[in-house]
């Protein structure tokens, strides 16, 4: 499995509230930092499925927010995303200007950063804008197909 993207290093972060409102996350990579450190010992299982279906980020071209959804489907080694975490995570784009096709490659990424799964797919979906919609998938791991980068690439 390929290595996750570095990232600028953030200040340390501090574990999520048990209850009441998340704080706003501050950076992607700040929220990353939060998405490992919250991960939990995986239970036996093979799967694990996870659907965002109120996704938001920015349009780097036009400054508009696009809205969709995130599947992460991965297959646990040793850890597992908890999903309040990811749900921050996952907030910390709402302000930040990336296409839909960087940004699965970027979710994969810092779920393999995150938990190091076997293997991992992310789907983007954006929703229709201008009359197009956009669908994009990364994949890392065992039976990624070739696809992203890896060994040999």
């Amino acid at each position: 499995m390929r290595e996750a993207r570095k990232h600028p290093a953030e200040p340390a972060t501090t574990p999520l509230p048990r209850v009441g409102p998340l704080p706003r996350p501050a950076s992607p990579a700040q929220a990353r930092e939060v998405l490992k450190a919250e991960a939990f010992p995986a239970p036996d299982v093979q799967a694990v499925t996870l659907t965002a279906t109120e996704f938001t980020s920015i349009c780097p071209r036009t400054g508009q927010p696009d809205f969709g959804s995130v599947i992460i489907e991965y297959a646990p080694a040793g850890r597992c995303l908890e999903s309040k975490a990811l749900k921050y995570y996952l907030w910390s784009y709402r302000d930040e200007g990336a296409f839909c096709e960087s940004l699965a490659g970027r979710i994969a990424d810092d779920v393999v950063y995150a938990i190091a799964p076997r293997a991992v797919r992310v789907e983007v979906s954006q929703n229709v804008r201008g009359g197009i919609a956009i669908v994009a998938e990364a994949r890392r791991g065992k039976g990624d197909r070739g696809r992203g980068k890896g060994k040999g690439d």
